[in-house]
């Protein structure tokens, strides 16, 4: 393991062996990339949480297999220490705004460290604590302030056995007792079992559930409950309550998943989080809301808080597979020239083409979320203190929600497909466990399915775009609408071709591709939709058969070209070092995301004979060309320190034959292989 010193600089010396040949390659200051792709303060809040951690040898990573009940321990105790450490000082005494900034870098920062406490202390402490915020009132304010002090710790309790993505149907029910002046929790059937809890199969004291709240035979819909699962001190499970883990899984041994089934358990009126809706004191239902704006803000980030985070820590786990990737195929010499000269395979094309695009990706998916989530954090802050428009609200909520829906599905199955690619190209040592691969694989693969299933994602957000193709009343000047403003000219957006006088390393030429992508897909998935419904085809049948090839893909081409956007602007606002270097990137990332959908730019008539798609794929080799004298800094500029990166082939100094054998050669690397145990003995 690499540890790191250097708390309070940004940009800290690299050097080291072969890696030094290509960093003298760039045409740019490593200190001016940094500083152009992030926020010095975000970069500054991450190095205080890295020192910190690197300063306690409770927090290093190791490489030992350790079973699932030792890791659940291990972060029990480390969530502990970190909850105690001085990162949270301060946190109460800033603004929503600061204070919800703050959280999310300091969350990233450990992610990228240890994604079993990133995971452990967001369920258990910060999500749990905003959840209290937003839909909770005065009376909820006890649970905050436990929960913070370390008095108790949470889960969220949504999914359940038979339902995951259809909310809607979930079964758990919350019935008031007139009498009792009481909420009964109960699940009604074996399928209502809420389980995958993060934090509730040893540990959790209380749940944020999510359940149907009956008051007088009328079933209200969802609402939040806080509810006491065990007693904080001795953690035994109340009466009534049968809980437990869920077993193994593929990964994350350190959050003790678990699952609970309520045997008409009682809890207080009062453990209903009441800012949506409540029941007086004469035992009626009403909503507690006398101003819209606080439930459709409440209602922003109950949606999309969660997906928010994946995103990111989607996006740093892409950045921390892609320098692996890099740094070692700059070092590794295999095969020769014409001269006889050995070449690291960073030199050849097929590498590049395999590697140079995710390199783009994650500099794309990272200017997006930089950008994004200040957005995102903007719009909760202002329509939690009423700065904001209530006419506008409804389109923002929409808007928003659709924009997380569908980046979370292509930046979670890109950097899942990244992930794979990167240990490929790395050869026999990236399947070593302390190449990292591994666990960033097995650490990333929930990230698709939870917080929402991909697939059924992006038809939320299809559905979204295909309101917008046909609305005349469009206002395309409100965030998030203003990122779509081009489907108001549709019908001249549809009339573009390709010419082939066109230059198509352009960032014109790619961003109109994409909105004539998104128009067509718009128009053809609309006139299926039609002809089915003249089939006298149901509503239900409809939607089914136009996801794939039409919605669906209209969704993923819509993510892209929303990163792209993003992108862009990035491009065109840093320093004149370094725009040259992100203009190749942008039109890598997005050159490559077009050649993808070749089949529909020449299904729709975008393109015709073969000049196109040659040129498509002449560009891309290109540009991954034009860049490998910069891929060595690039991938410096955005790396954590080698402490956090935590991989024997991704290691800044260049030694990575002497990291390999470092790890081949651990002092326990022959425990247990005794005369007496394992090897066999000669019988002559």
């Amino acid at each position: 393991m690499v540890h790191y010193s250097e708390s309070t600089n940004i940009s800290p010396p690299l050097s080291g062996g072969q890696l030094d040949i290509y960093r003298k390659q760039a045409s740019f200051k490593l200190q001016n990339m940094r500083i152009a792709i992030e926020d010095p303060e975000r970069t500054a809040i991450k190095m205080k949480v890295w020192t910190y951690l690197e300063s306690d040898p409770a927090y290093w990573p190791t490489n030992k297999i350790l079973s699932s009940d030792e890791e659940k321990h291990k972060t029990a105790k480390l969530l502990e220490k970190f909850r105690n450490s001085k990162l949270f000082d301060s946190l109460h005494s800033w603004d929503y705004k600061t204070r919800t900034r703050y959280l999310i870098t300091l969350n990233q920062a450990v992610e990228m460290l240890n994604a079993n406490l990133s995971i452990k202390f967001a369920l258990g402490v910060s999500l749990f604590a905003n959840a209290l915020l937003c839909l909770g009132t005065q009376r909820h304010l006890k649970y905050y302030k436990d929960v913070w002090s370390g008095k108790i710790l949470s889960c969220l309790a949504i999914t359940e056995l038979a339902h995951g993505s259809d909310t809607k149907r979930l079964k758990t029910t919350a019935t008031y007792d007139h009498l009792s002046n009481e909420l009964v929790l109960n699940t009604p059937n074996i399928g209502a079992a809420k389980c995958w809890v993060g934090n509730l199969g040893r540990q959790s004291t209380h749940a944020l559930l999510f359940a149907q709240l009956i008051v007088d035979n009328i079933c209200h819909g969802l609402h939040a409950f806080i509810v006491p699962i065990r007693d904080p001190e001795t953690l035994i499970p109340y009466p009534n309550i049968t809980v437990g883990d869920i077993g193994e899984k593929d990964g994350l041994h350190g959050i003790d998943n678990g699952y609970v089934i309520f045997h008409y358990y009682r809890i207080p009126k009062e453990c209903l989080l009441n800012k949506i809706g409540d029941i007086n004191e004469n035992g009626e239902y009403e909503t507690a809301f006398t101003n819209p704006q606080e439930l459709l803000g409440a209602a922003l980030e109950s949606l999309s808080a969660g997906r928010v985070a994946i995103l990111q820590e989607s996006s740093n786990t892409l950045i921390k597979a892609i320098v692996i990737a890099v740094r070692y195929s700059a070092q590794r010499l295999q095969f020769s020239d014409g001269e006889g000269n050995e070449l690291p395979i960073l030199e050849y094309q097929t590498h590049q083409w395999r590697l140079f695009p995710f390199l783009a990706a994650s500099y794309a998916f990272k200017s997006f979320m930089h950008d994004f989530d200040e957005q995102y954090i903007n719009v909760v802050a202002d329509s939690r203190e009423g700065r904001i428009n209530v006419a506008h609200l409804p389109q923002m909520v929409k808007g928003i929600h659709a924009i997380v829906c569908t980046t979370k599905a292509l930046i979670t199955w890109t950097t899942q497909t990244a992930i794979q690619e990167c240990r490929e190209a790395c050869g026999g040592h990236g399947y070593h466990k302390a190449a990292g691969f591994g666990d960033l694989r097995s650490n990333h693969d929930p990230r698709v399915t939870f917080e929402g299933d991909n697939t059924v994602l992006l038809q939320q957000t299809s559905n979204w775009i295909l309101r917008l193709y046909n609305d005349p009343d469009l206002d395309s000047e409100m965030f998030p609408l203003s990122e779509v403003s081009f489907i108001k000219n549709k019908d001249i957006v549809l009339q573009r071709k390709y010419r082939n006088d066109v230059s198509i390393i352009s960032d014109k030429f790619i961003m109109e591709t994409y909105e004539w992508l998104i128009c067509w897909l718009s128009k053809s998935t609309l006139e299926k939709m039609n002809n089915l419904r003249k089939q006298q085809k149901d509503k239900f049948l409809i939607r089914n058969q136009t996801q794939v090839f039409k919605a669906r893909t209209l969704s993923l081409v819509f993510a892209e070209f929303l990163i792209l956007t993003y992108f862009i602007k990035k491009c065109k606002s840093c320093s004149n070092d370094v725009r040259p270097v992100l203009y190749k990137l942008f039109n890598l990332y997005g050159l490559w995301s077009l050649h993808k959908h070749l089949a529909v730019l020449y299904q729709g008539g975008y393109c015709e004979g073969p000049s196109f798609g040659e040129g498509l794929s002449e560009a891309v080799l290109r540009l991954c060309s034009d860049l490998k004298p910069e891929v060595v800094a690039l991938t410096d500029a955005i790396a954590p320190p080698d402490f956090v990166l935590n991989s024997i082939l991704g290691c800044s100094d260049g030694k990575v034959y002497e990291r390999l054998m470092e790890a081949f050669n651990l002092p326990d690397a022959t425990a247990n292989f005794n005369e007496d145990s394992i090897l066999l003995q000669s019988k002559l």
